[in-house]
């Protein structure tokens, strides 16, 4: 089965190629060249020979199925971007809601292949997989929204369709075989909320049927933490149960049938849980192992592994940019690799007792998911949780538990509620032992570190060449690795107590890169301040990434959180970020909002213990060595209009945070409070041209304008207002060029 791995492997490397390193007019000069190689290998002798002309054969394969499948399905999509059209949609999906209506992926009559992201209004939520909708909308090329942690072209959209007419639904659709196993999928997630509570009801939920959406966000900060949140994805875990469970009911002397019975149920567990790249990962493996018996073949996990990958880069090339592929095949690749290595390591060739054998496979098996993951969680979630073994050790023992009684809590559900009741109370058990566990680790001081310390990236670096070079030397036994990890650990303690280093100012100012948003972090003498803290940007977490910064910089408990005006962009992150830290106090205007922001940020203020504070007149107070002013409204008119504003002071400099006001609004702000030279101002409504006025400018004479803004459909920055901060002598500074802007008051 080799040769069929070194065919997959190439394949799968030429989709790899394609989506990060070969611009899009080199792929098909790319695949010829690929496929003249395979001709010259023909000159080799030996076994290298055959290797060779796989390798190369597979590359030209992929890279040219790569350049036919832009040709036909995705061009033809993104010829429609940038217009307005009436379409009919096949949704894929159930609907699920947004903070301005409700979202589903779907198809697009006429374009095969390819999907849409179909925004609408709230009535979205009644419909099912398989309805359609006819409507009239504006279409995006989602390319343009592309983020790391939200990749649009991995899962096959192309076209992002907002709603700009009166929809029209057909439900005709939604009874087709096809769409049985979401249905299926949705039954045993109402089953869950009727059989269990909240929390356990979205933590059973996510773990058995991989949706996400109803997890508590203080569990699921508090899984992040704890460095055990991939229980979340469904994977290799959940299908090996599901599997073992038929095999053990169909007996040792039945593997044929029961390897006939699994496959199928494995495939439409799959299907069940959205077909996500881990699940297709673990259900394409578990059928080698159990065909490969029945046919006669030798069970070779490397090649599974690769076929696995090459099956979901046939279906879309571009999902080799899925962070869950590469994460669930990245942590396996290393458990093939590394964790039988370890393992041997450190039982030293010895019979063990049970308890030492365990921990030792436990350990073995968490460090093999890390050697190849690191890296990654590194690029895209930005932290590194120290106690990620333990955490392992101490909960995945109960999640396997937590599956099996969960599912059959599910299954007797659908036969007999009072019996599936009384089993639902083991899971119900060790779920609150999992949530608990996790919590309690996740506040262990230094439990995790942030990339936000940039010195953290070349510890990273410096951990693989001392493991590395350990692992190269051929001499020194157990010694060198133990000299390495001692190596590691003060090089660790160093890079953290530098990074901290980096923010002792007497006044530091962080404008964090939240995407299209706002977040303003203040820190003077161990205090800190948070202004704003919100996005709007696909993928953007404004509360995570402000705690990471916090808690790199030494901050464990926030002062004061101020939220200038209740939009989505510059409040969403705000419960996050009390879930990460203990915020004291919460300020926030006295006005009302259309959305019923005010009430859900007072609710979750109360469930975090922070006192709530509306501000209706001038409020000054010290931050550490400086002095911070927070302003009420001064005109009356909408959200952005009845917001506050935020002066922070130190020694002869100066911060002005204004919020989205417009220029009618700066205009009675300044005609209301005497204010100093300004030489820091953040550039108000993410440098819209109906803010930051020439008024403000001449009145306040900045030195600096920061523009908090992502990528966006509304035309932000204006070219108007950039050239007004140019024409005033202000230099500018923008997150979304520049990321996180980091200023030090000396």
């Amino acid at each position: 089965m080799r040769k069929l791995a070194i065919w997959a492997a190439s394949f799968s490397a030429g989709s790899f190629l394609m989506r990060f390193l070969l611009p899009e007019t080199w792929t098909l000069p790319a695949a010829w060249c690929a496929l003249g190689l395979g001709f010259a290998a023909l000159l080799l002798r030996g076994p290298a020979r055959l290797r060779a002309v796989i390798a190369c054969s597979a590359l030209a394969a992929s890279l040219g199925y790569g350049w036919a499948f832009d040709l036909l399905v995705r061009a033809p999509a993104e010829a429609l971007a940038e217009r307005t059209a009436d379409v009919r949609l096949i949704l894929c999906e159930y609907p699920r809601r947004t903070a301005y209506g409700a979202q589903a992926a779907a198809r697009i009559e006429g374009l095969r292949g390819a999907r849409a992201v179909y925004y609408g209004d709230e009535s979205l939520l009644e419909l099912a997989p398989g309805c359609a909708v006819t409507d009239r909308v504006r279409l995006r090329n989602a390319a343009e929204f592309e983020t790391g942690e939200s990749s649009f072209l991995s899962r096959r959209v192309f076209l992002l369709a907002y709603s700009a007419g009166a929809p029209r639904y057909e439900t005709e659709g939604a009874s087709s075989p096809q769409w049985w196993p979401a249905r299926a999928g949705r039954a045993v997630q109402e089953k869950l909320r009727a059989l269990y509570p909240e929390p356990a009801a979205g933590f059973l939920t996510a773990l058995l049927t991989g949706d996400k959406t109803a997890l508590d966000e203080t569990a699921a900060t508090d899984l992040s933490e704890a460095g055990i949140y991939h229980i979340m994805a469904v994977s290799g875990l959940h299908c090996s149960f599901l599997a073992m469970l038929i095999v053990t009911l169909a007996g040792k002397r039945r593997r044929r049938a029961a390897a006939c019975a699994a496959i199928p149920a494995l495939i439409f567990y799959a299907l069940l849980t959205g077909a996500q790249p881990s699940v297709v990962r673990a259900c394409v493996m578990l059928t080698m192992v159990l065909a490969a018996p029945a046919l006669g073949r030798e069970n070779d996990p490397p090649t599974a592994l690769s076929f696995a990958l090459m099956l979901i880069l046939l279906h879309d090339p571009y999902a080799a940019a899925s962070v869950s592929l590469q994460l669930s095949f990245g942590a396996v690749a290393g458990m093939l690799w590394l964790t039988p290595r370890m393992d041997r390591f450190l039982r030293g060739g010895r019979e063990r007792g049970r308890v030492f054998r365990f921990v030792s496979a436990s350990v073995s098996a968490t460090c093999g998911a890390l050697v190849f993951t690191l890296p990654l969680t590194a690029y895209y979630f930005n932290f590194l949780v120290l106690v990620s073994p333990v955490s392992n050790l101490l909960c995945l023992w109960a999640v396997s538990g937590a599956f099996a009684a969960g599912l059959l809590s599910v299954l007797l559900g659908f036969v007999w509620m009072p019996l599936a009741a009384v089993c639902a109370f083991v899971p119900r058990g060790l779920t609150a032992y999992i949530l608990t566990a996790a919590h309690l680790l996740a506040r262990i001081p230094y439990h995790a570190l942030y990339y936000t310390n940039p010195l953290l990236k070349y510890w990273l670096a410096y951990f693989y060449v001392l493991f590395g070079t350990a692992y190269a030397c051929r001499s020194g036994g157990r010694r060198k690795y133990a000299v390495a990890a001692a190596l590691a650990a003060v090089s660790l303690a160093a890079a953290v107590g530098l990074g901290r280093g980096l923010y002792s100012a007497p006044l530091d100012i962080v404008a964090v890169d939240v995407g299209q948003g706002a977040a303003a972090i203040l820190a003077s003498q161990g205090r800190f301040a948070v202004v704003d803290c919100g996005s709007s940007g696909l993928g953007a977490g404004a509360g995570g990434e402000t705690a990471d910064h916090l808690l790199s910089m030494g901050c464990r408990e926030l002062d004061e959180l101020v939220l200038t005006h209740y939009d989505y962009d510059h409040i969403s992150g705000a419960a996050e970020l009390m879930d990460r830290l203990w915020v004291k106090r919460l300020l926030m205007p006295d006005c009302q909002d259309d959305a019923g922001l005010r009430q859900w940020a007072e609710e979750e203020a109360a469930a975090h213990g922070t006192a709530v504070e509306l501000v209706t007149q001038t409020r000054t107070g010290p931050l550490g060595g400086g002095i911070l002013t927070v302003y009420p409204s001064t005109a009356d008119g909408g959200d952005n209009d009845s917001g506050l504003a935020v002066l922070c002071s130190a020694g002869t400099f100066d911060l002005l945070i204004t919020g989205d006001m417009s220029r009618r609004a700066e205009r009675a702000f300044l005609a209301a409070y005497p204010l100093p030279d300004i030489e820091v101002l953040a550039v108000g409504h993410h440098g819209s041209r109906g803010s930051t006025g020439e008024e403000l400018l001449d009145a306040l004479r900045p030195e600096v304008g920061v523009v908090s803004v992502g990528r966006n459909r509304y035309g932000h920055p204006a070219e108007e207002t950039l050239r007004r901060l140019t024409a005033a002598g202000a230099a500018v500074c923008r997150t979304d060029l520049q990321g996180d802007i980091h200023i030090t008051v000396k």
